[in-house]
């Protein structure tokens, strides 16, 4: 009656050993450390890197725990953080000897002191919070004159559009900083192409100036539109940067604007600093305009003259010159997806960008108009344009499908196509202030959070065991398994712990010993009602069951509601208290009946149970079950 067979005892062993596996990574701790990371893919870290790295912190005395080069970074640990950021400006000093350009990313972390042969099973420790290890914080200086200029330099080619498309001649229209200037030689034409601004380009004002015969018309854009392009690039960059830290994995971001043109980033157990510092920092954003291939561009091109009016000079990536044209046709905001893959001819990494409809639309004229000539793919990291690609164009290209190939590392090629994919930014911006910060409520309170569940766990299980005797202790490994087997999906999934969590864990206790004493009552009333004693812990268990059910179903439907809606310290709570729903569902009634089965199932005469006290109603002295 009380047996269960040998499959399910497979199971609570096969449970008992993943847990205690996933879950001995957070009793190792973490080391302070020192990350190296290349400024680009295209400079990967060698042996000669590791070796500055070591005689470097030899100069200074400092000694390294371990120093490792692995997944493309070299990660130095420490003895504590004092070590750690004497350590850190002594790599910085001895790597980068150009503050402006810096060839190598140093940055804080910190790395879990788990054995290797737990590392090579994947097991990790879960995150923590901000509140509770810390991580890093990051303030972001929003270049909101850039986002002006970049506006008027698209206002600028749509009115060499518009003018175009309503037969207007002028003199030429050219971009100074925020304003654009047009020149006609007659005031009739002037007045036409004023009222034609007014009409399609309402966020500009107009001033004109008379010199003769010719008129100068200055356009800026309105204080009102300003503020807008602002604000909207502000929301671009918060929104762009949440996706980029979406596709780097990080739970629980932080991303708020701060004043009017500054973004506050807090990465909570963020585990690769080095990686993140250089996704937020990049300001990739892709251009695709016409190669000049004029004479004097020419000549500009081999060193030998300036740079033609009109046109701007960047580098390929064999830092030869290319000679384009400033007029936009493309920006990264026509794109729909960006992807890493290869070419198909020379099996080269390549990115393939996928096109919107006006995106598609453009691309697909402007390459009908412009066979035989040359078009630039110009890519824009921290304000420098490169020139990814110039090919020509040998036909019409239609369907929004663009490749981006040359010369480039499949490395180089995944990091391009996340950073288009997640989005472009609508202004460039700076990281003006970086750190890892400890605990916002100090190591205090991480003390304060381990006692309260350790000191709960405590209580519950004196009190388990005081009142239902051995089923008690029983009911009290059950918990202490709920407790581990909790940590351990909390580690799997990679789930970051914070203070509200811990909070949710120390409440979890008390619910999951809930079910144990929904069954041990269960149990006490089959006795007293006379039943044998295998009978009671059979029915006990069957009967106890429909009710746990739905006391946990609908616990878990209000913490499923706080994981949808709510956000935050919010999300943090809901995430512990539903796993802990679950697991608690696990110890309560599958593992602790496989114990008490264990223990009471082989005896066939059994005629009494150690469960307390049992009152019976039928008499005064109460019998007491040992």
């Amino acid at each position: 009656m009380n047996r269960y067979p040998a499959w399910k005892y497979v199971i609570l062993v096969i449970a008992i050993l993943v847990g205690g596996l996933y879950a001995l990574p957070n009793v190792f701790g973490e080391s302070p450390a020192v990350q190296v990371s290349p400024a680009k893919a295209s400079m990967p870290l060698d042996a000669s890197a590791l070796a500055k790295v070591e005689a470097a912190l030899k100069d200074k005395g400092l000694v390294a725990n371990g120093i490792t080069l692995e997944g493309g970074s070299i990660k130095a640990r420490f003895a504590d953080t004092d070590a750690q950021l004497k350590a850190k400006d002594a790599i910085q000093n001895a790597l980068n000897t150009s503050v402006a350009e810096p060839s190598y990313i140093i940055a804080l972390n910190l790395l879990s002191r788990s054995p290797a042969w737990l590392t090579a099973l994947h097991a990790s420790p879960m995150y923590l919070g901000l509140d509770l290890r810390g991580g890093v914080h990051f303030m972001l200086q929003v270049d909101m004159q850039a986002a002006l200029t970049k506006k008027a330099e698209s206002l600028a080619g749509d009115l060499r559009t518009v003018f175009r498309e309503k037969n207007i001649r002028h003199g030429g229209i050219s971009r100074n900083a925020q304003t654009i200037e047009v020149k006609f030689r007659d005031a009739q034409t002037a007045e036409q192409a004023r009222r034609v601004i007014q009409d399609q380009f309402p966020t500009l004002a107009i001033a004109e100036t008379v010199d003769g015969t010719e008129t100068k018309m200055t356009a800026t854009i309105k204080v009102a539109a300003a503020r807008d392009v602002q604000s909207q690039a502000l929301k671009q960059n918060i929104t762009t940067l949440h996706n980029r830290i979406n596709e780097l994995g990080v739970a629980e971001p932080v991303i708020q604007q701060q004043g009017l043109d500054r973004i506050v980033v807090q990465l909570p157990g963020v585990q690769d600093t080095a990686k993140a510092k250089d996704i937020l920092g990049r300001t990739a954003t892709l251009e695709i305009r016409m190669v000049d291939e004029g004479a004097e561009a020419h000549a500009a091109e081999m060193g030998t003259g300036p740079v033609p009016f009109g046109s701007e000079r960047f580098l390929d990536r064999n830092g030869m010159a290319v000679i384009v044209k400033k007029q936009v046709i493309l920006t990264g905001e026509n794109l729909t997806d960006a992807q890493p893959g290869f070419d198909n001819q020379t099996q080269e990494a390549a990115v393939h960008l996928s096109l919107d409809a006006k995106g598609s639309r453009i691309f697909r004229d402007v390459t009908r108009e412009s066979i035989g000539k040359r078009m630039a793919i110009l890519l824009f990291e921290k304000g420098k344009g490169e020139v990814v690609t110039a090919p020509v164009i040998r036909s019409e290209i239609g369907g929004g499908r663009v490749q981006i190939s040359g010369r480039m590392t499949t490395t180089e090629a995944a990091d391009t196509s996340l950073l288009l994919r997640a989005g472009s930014l609508a202004a460039p911006m700076e990281i003006i202030e970086e750190r890892t910060i400890g605990p916002s409520l100090g190591a205090e309170n991480i003390a304060k959070g381990f006692n309260s569940v350790t000191w709960g766990f405590v209580a519950v299980a004196i009190f388990m065991c005081a009142y239902y005797m051995l089923f008690g202790v029983i009911s009290s490994i059950a918990l202490a398994f709920n407790l581990l087997l909790l940590v351990a999906v909390l580690s799997m999934l990679q789930a970051t712990l914070t203070l509200p969590g811990m909070a949710a864990m120390a409440l979890v206790l008390g619910m999951a010993i809930d079910a144990n004493v929904l069954i041990n009552e269960r149990i006490r009333e089959e006795l007293r009602n006379g039943a044998s004693p295998q009978a009671a812990i059979h029915a006990g268990y069957d009967r106890a069951w429909a009710t746990i059910i739905d006391s946990n179903v609908t616990t878990l439907i209000a913490g499923l509601a706080l994981l949808a809606f709510g956000s935050g310290p919010v999300r943090g709570f809901a995430v512990v208290h539903c796993l802990g729903i679950l697991t608690s569902m696990f110890s309560g009634v599958f593992f602790s009946r496989g114990v008490v089965n264990l223990w009471y199932g082989r005896r066939k005469k059994l005629k009494t149970v150690s469960i307390g006290t049992v009152w019976r109603p039928d008499s005064e002295t109460p019998a007491l079950a040992k």
